[in-house]
């Protein structure tokens, strides 16, 4: 395909061409005329032909010249046709270059194809790559942390329910079911609780549902191992599914609306004794934290159960025993009124015995057990005390002080209440910590009541505990995360109407206010004016329920704005209502700042881009001077090359040149006679080639100049030793010299045999 030219442009050639031809061949004539003798006519023109037949070439001038004229512009027209070509092509990469950074900028998703030798293209595609990984890895964070949080708070409202309302089991589940819908978004929940304490009457009976809004009065009781309920607390593994069959859900809206098709089944485990089963539906799948929210939330529900029941069989027990002791005492009496009824008595006595020794069994198996003398000297132990307090036999705490078995810490405050026990008071229960053998800690919920005789005085000390342990671990868990949040991010509690009631201590660290500088104010106290009125808007609509996640201004103590990552969520009290709002915050101010410095320096990027627009062209007119400029360099260049290569090859001595990487670029032909190899088998290889690695080992000189790392000794003459291809061991004179051009170093090696002085 014929290459393509400005016709105009080569037309303006051609007749230029043709002007000067036809101008030579008037200056001919002229010539002619000034020569000889006569007039400029035609019929001299003829005789000068005649006399001079090449003038007949000289006619031809014109045409000649306008040929050459011809192919001359031509040439230069595909040149400039070929350079502005090449500068739109440049021009279109950089725009399009330009708009991908810009939709980069952005945050948009972009696709962009370089070419194989685009540098800047890829580093561009490599940043947009690592932005997207960044925002990924920000938006996954985001996500955890308030999952984090929101498990967190659940559990923490849910532990104040159990905390409140442990008396009244009807009352608590109607509570927990009614706050656990709301707070996961579920349309209903099922409470099941276990009854009946032998094996062939053990059931399952529904304390509490709560069903799209509404407390609902629903009677339920499922056998043992009966439905998929059933099929739960039997297995003790938490149970989801997807679909569920018609039917089911017995329990609907009266309004409608579709029926919920994802069912999750929650066993109340402690300590491998089962206490019932949360039954959950909803028209969304149940997320994975939700789940292991609902396990935690059923767990805590569960520990709760157990220790409600072993309080009710404790208060039992306790109470059947002073019964029993009241009954014996008058027994006793009656003995000693009447002698005819002390066999009745006794027969009597007998039969409490027994029961009295099967209530000291149940204790047994139940609770951890001990009895104390009054100075504190352990008279019995039950196995269970001796399990957990990690004793192999009653042997090895027999006579024991009690203060063997608490935490040198607790001593004081629990010395005191020893002494109210041992004189009669009031019996203590609450939270204990104990000591095992082992030294590790032992969490009860504990009673000591004292024991008196028949005359009313303490005759010993009975403990009685529940283990804990677990229960406590996992509430300090919670704190932990409570207060991990309380050391990262700003915390602020308000009343619905945005009166600050709490603040943590890095609100105080960050914004410099004293407590009692903003408790009982507004929160818009420390908001800038600008966001007063955005901020009244946001809590007006978290107030109806909806969270906010956003940035807001601040004002710190000195004056000076700041910038915070927000986030507002409600507490809502037992009865749904909202109790206080909580609000997270993050400092920003820093990201905000270089945001801010961020966008005008891209504006400063646009105000340079118009510049490098309206200078387009006069660029254009100088890459087209300098293009041929350094056209006309790189034949000076060549031509010296060519010269310089030709002098070193004409020298007597070896003469060798290496890159900064040791790669041989020049071999003349004294270093092939001296190395005995032939120049192809060594340019582009390392020098190492031609060096064994023996030659080096004693010379500090060959050391520097074969480790492209090492320290060259340039402009010092060493006399070294070589081995040839044949196996010959040669003396030479060597002297390194290094060039270095921009960023590219190159080295020259002088070698000289001096070998031949020898002979």
């Amino acid at each position: 395909m014929a290459r393509k030219y400005d016709a105009a442009y080569v037309a303006q050639y051609t007749f230029l061409g043709f002007f000067i031809g036809l101008g030579l061949v008037v200056v001919t004539i002229l010539l002619q005329l000034l020569a000889g003798e006569g007039s400029l006519s035609w019929s001299f023109v003829s005789q000068l032909h005649r006399q001079y037949p090449s003038m007949y070439l000289v006619d031809l001038g014109p045409f000649v010249c306008a040929a050459f004229a011809f192919l001359v512009g031509r040439m230069y027209s595909r040149q400039r046709l070929a350079m502005e070509l090449t500068a739109k092509v440049a021009k279109a990469r950089y725009n399009e270059l330009l708009g991908f950074v810009r939709t980069l900028e952005g945050g948009e998703q972009t696709d962009y194809t370089p070419a194989a030798d685009d540098t800047l293209g890829q580093t561009l595609l490599h940043l947009r790559d690592d932005i997207q990984a960044q925002r990924a890895e920000e938006t996954q964070r985001r996500q955890e942390d308030r999952q984090r949080s929101w498990m967190a708070e659940g559990l923490a409202e849910f532990g104040e329910i159990l905390r409140e309302d442990v008396d009244n089991l009807e009352e608590l589940g109607n509570k927990l079911t009614s706050h656990l819908v709301k707070y996961i978004g579920a349309n209903q929940c099922g409470f099941y609780i276990v009854e009946g304490e032998d094996v062939g009457d053990r059931h399952l009976r529904l304390l509490a549902c709560y069903a799209y809004d509404r407390r609902k009065f629903a009677h339920q009781r499922l056998e043992w191992g009966d439905g998929l309920v059933g099929a739960c607390i039997q297995e003790g593994v938490t149970s989801q599914f997807d679909s569920i069959p018609d039917g089911y859900l017995t329990i609907t809206s009266g309004l409608g609306e579709a029926t919920a098709k994802n069912l999750l089944l929650v066993p109340l485990l402690q300590d491998e004794a089962r206490y019932g089963v949360l039954e959950l539906a909803s028209f969304a799948r149940f997320e994975p934290h939700t789940v292991e929210f609902c396990e935690r939330v059923a767990s805590s529900i569960a520990s709760t159960l157990a220790s409600k029941r072993i309080s009710i069989r404790t208060a039992q027990l306790l109470a059947e025993s002073q019964k029993q002791a009241q009954i014996l005492s008058e027994q006793e009496e009656q003995m000693r009124q009447n002698m005819e009824e002390l066999q009745a008595t006794q027969e009597e006595a007998a039969r409490q015995s027994e029961s009295f020794v099967s209530f000291t069994n149940s204790v047994n198996e139940t609770l951890i057990r001990a009895e104390y003398k009054v100075d504190g000297t352990l008279i019995y132990a039950n196995t269970k005390f001796l399990q957990k307090l990690e004793y192999n036999s009653f042997e090895e705490v027999q006579g024991k002080p009690i203060s063997l078995f608490i935490n040198f810490k607790d001593r004081s405050w629990f010395d005191q209440i020893w002494e109210g026990l041992a004189t009669g008071g009031r019996a203590f229960e609450g939270d204990m910590k104990h000591v095992t053998r082992n030294g590790k800690d032992l969490w009860t919920i504990a009673t000591y009541t004292c024991i008196k005789d028949h005359r009313g005085e303490v005759d010993r000390i009975l403990f009685l505990a529940i283990d804990t342990t677990h229960d406590k671990k996992q509430n300090l868990d919670w704190q932990g995360q409570i207060d991990a949040l309380n050391r990262v991010s700003l915390k602020v509690e308000m009343t619905p109407l945005g009166d600050i009631i709490a603040v943590n201590d890095k609100f105080v660290e960050t914004l410099g206010y004293g407590r009692d500088a903003v408790l009982r104010k507004p929160v818009y106290t420390i908001l800038s004016q600008s966001e007063q009125s955005n901020f009244e808007r946001i809590l007006a609509a978290v107030g109806k329920g909806e969270n906010f996640e956003g940035t807001l201004r601040a004002v710190n103590a000195q004056g000076a704005e700041c910038w915070l990552r927000v986030s507002l969520t409600t507490v809502n009290d037992m009865y749904g209502d909202i109790a206080k709002i909580i609000l997270i915050a993050n400092d920003i101010t820093r990201e905000k700042l270089m945001e801010i410095a961020t966008q005008r320096q891209t504006e400063q990027l646009r105000e340079q881009e118009e510049k490098l627009r309206q200078n387009e062209v006069e660029l254009s007119k100088k890459l087209r001077q300098a293009r041929e400029e350094v056209k006309n360099q790189f034949r000076e260049i060549e031509k010296i090359q060519v010269r310089n290569e030709k002098t070193l090859e004409g020298f007597l001595d070896a003469i060798i040149t290496t890159d900064q990487e040791g790669v041989v670029e020049f071999f003349n032909r004294a270093a092939e006679e001296l190395f005995g190899v032939d120049r192809s088998e060594v340019l582009g290889q390392n020098i190492r080639l031609l060096f064994p690695p023996s030659s080096a080992e004693n010379s500090d000189f060959l050391k520097g100049y074969l480790d492209p790392q090492g320290k060259k000794i340039v402009g010092e003459r060493r006399e070294v030793q070589i081995t040839t291809s044949k196996g010959e061991e040669l003396s030479v004179l060597m002297l390194l010299s290094e060039a270095k051009v921009g960023r590219v170093m190159s080295y020259t090696a002088f070698i000289q045999n001096i070998s031949l002085d020898l002979f």
